[in-house]
């Protein structure tokens, strides 16, 4: 059953698909995004990421994160803030973000 905190719906850890894990890293915006969230070791609120999209379309691919159960977003008053599922992650796919993440820009 999918975990729920405030309006945002993310699926529990036995329910993360390699499949949409890698269609979602497979967006180069994405992508970027699940490395400044690595990078920083912490959370990152919707405004702080450093990309060059829309605030429509950053929504739109937080939103694919999400649900492929690679990001966390949690609300405290008007801020939305982001986490890396990084140990889920690990969990089911051994070496596989660090792969992505070490892998060339």
């Amino acid at each position: 059953m999918a975990a729920t905190t405030q309006q945002y719906v993310y699926p529990d850890q036995d329910e993360i698909r390699i499949e949409a894990v890698l269609a979602a890293l497979a967006d180069p915006v994405r992508l970027d995004m699940v490395r400044q969230l690595a990078e920083s070791g912490t959370e990152i609120s919707c405004s702080g990421f450093d990309v060059a999209v829309t605030k429509s379309t950053l929504t739109h691919h937080l939103r694919t994160l999400r649900e492929a159960g690679i990001i966390m977003g949690r609300q405290q008053g008007t801020a939305r803030y982001n986490s890396l599922r990084r140990n889920d992650l690990d969990d089911l796919f051994p070496g596989l973000l660090q792969g992505v993440l070490a892998a060339r820009r």
